[in-house]
Order: structure tokens, then sequence, then C-alpha cells
């Protein structure tokens, strides 16, 4: 966040004016600035680095993909992504995941949960009130780290926070609370949302692949997070 101000600012692209003018009318009504950009080139006209703090990106920008903008972003920044796409666009979220968008909201969507999702992005990247620690019995460990179900937060040995998104955070909770038991590749698409069905291998895959990069010391043997061919996948708390 920067020094001078006490609010985020959230940069806005869409290319639509009505939705512009409404996103930035929700963001001030929650605590926020708002800056709008029709466009790409509106984006980059900010400055480099750009002066926001997270990015809220709409896919289908008029002659252009609002991917290209977030890939930009992911490599030169370490801005927070949101990313809005319609309905049917399910093959531009899986590859949101993969440039490393923080998360995506389907439209037409809630507008107090887009807030709470953009809340929670800021927070993980340290932005926003002091984190709340968590009750007793509101944590889950596993080999060094810990899983806080109250901040929802993913902790190392040093209590240090390991960013995952909103997708990521949710699959590795229900890992977390599904241990020793093969769970299938339906069940976890079931958890993660009905949306994203037509596309639940690819999906899945991006998803454990990036779990695994984040929990498993050796990413490509895991021990915690491991593959059941043909079945699913098994998640153990204490390694056998």
């Amino acid at each position: 966040m920067q020094a001078d101000r006490a609010q985020p600012l959230i940069a806005i692209v869409d290319d639509d004016p009505n939705v512009r003018e409404t996103l930035s009318a929700l963001m001030q009504e929650s605590g926020f600035d708002a800056v709008c950009c029709a466009g790409i080139a509106a984006f980059h006209a900010l400055g480099d680095p750009p002066p926001v703090d997270l990015a809220l990106i709409d896919l289908r920008l008029r002659g252009e993909s609002g991917l290209t903008l977030a890939i930009h972003i992911r490599e030169r920044y370490q801005l927070p992504i949101v990313m809005l796409t319609g309905i049917g666009d399910e093959i531009d979220k899986i590859i949101g995941l993969e440039t490393g968008a923080d998360d995506y909201m389907i439209k037409p969507f809630n507008p107090r949960e887009l807030v709470a999702r953009i809340r929670a992005v800021l927070r993980r990247y340290g932005h926003g009130a002091a984190r709340p620690s968590a009750a007793p019995g509101q944590e889950i460990g596993f080999g060094d780290l810990r899983l806080d179900v109250q901040s929802r937060r993913l902790l190392d040995k040093d209590g240090e926070e390991i960013p995952l998104t909103n997708a990521e955070y949710r699959l590795l909770e229900y890992f977390a609370r599904n241990p020793n038991r093969v769970i299938p590749r339906p069940e976890l698409l079931e958890e993660l949302g009905s949306d994203m069905q037509r596309y639940v291998d690819r999906t899945i895959d991006v998803l454990i692949l990036r779990l695994r990069r984040k929990i498993e010391a050796v990413p490509s043997k895991p021990v915690h997070l491991q593959t059941r061919r043909a079945q699913g996948y098994l998640f153990q708390l204490t390694p056998g």
C-alpha cells in the first residue's frame, strides 16, 4: 500500500463504462479508492510501477485480452490480481490460474462477495488490518506447516505466511479436513464449484501442481499430497 494513502487503491480495468462506474462506486462505499481504466493502455499510463494496490481485470476487454495484462503484471510486479469473467469462460479461468491470478469471480457477482474476496487477497499481500491469531482448535498441522482455518492462512514453521490463492486455500483446507482417504476428482470439483466442471481435470491439475510447490519439500516426490492413479488424491497429515 502506498505510504501516503490510508485506503487501498484498486485499479478497475473494464471496457464497459457502466461497469467501471458501478465498480468504482462499490469500491468507494467499501472503504477503497478506485481508478478506472478502459483498457490495457490506460492501465500502463498509470505508471511503472503502477501506484495501485490491486488490479481488478475483466478478462474480455474489447479488442484485447485481460489475460495479456495479467501476465504483464505478474512478470513485473508484486501486485495482487482479481479477474472478472463471464459465464461460459471456463477456459479463460484456467489460463488465469496459470498466469498467477490471485482470485476470480463470475459475472454477475454478489457485490459483498467481491469486496470480501478483494479484502482477503489484499490481506494475503500484507495490506489491511492486523491479522487475527487462530483460536484454539482452529489450526491443522502437517509436517512443518500449519493451516490457520480462522484467518485462512498457511503458515510455515516460523509463523510466516505462505501465500495461497482462494482456490488453492479451499482445496488445501478440504484435503486437510479429510486426511487419509482417497478423494476422487468429482468430489474436489464439487468443493471448488460446479462452474469449473467442463475443465475439471485441467483445473485440478493446475491447483495440485501449485499446492505441491508450496507445501512439499520435493514437489516431484510428494509426501503429503499424493496421487492415486485412476482414483484421485490422498492427503496425509503425518507421512507414513
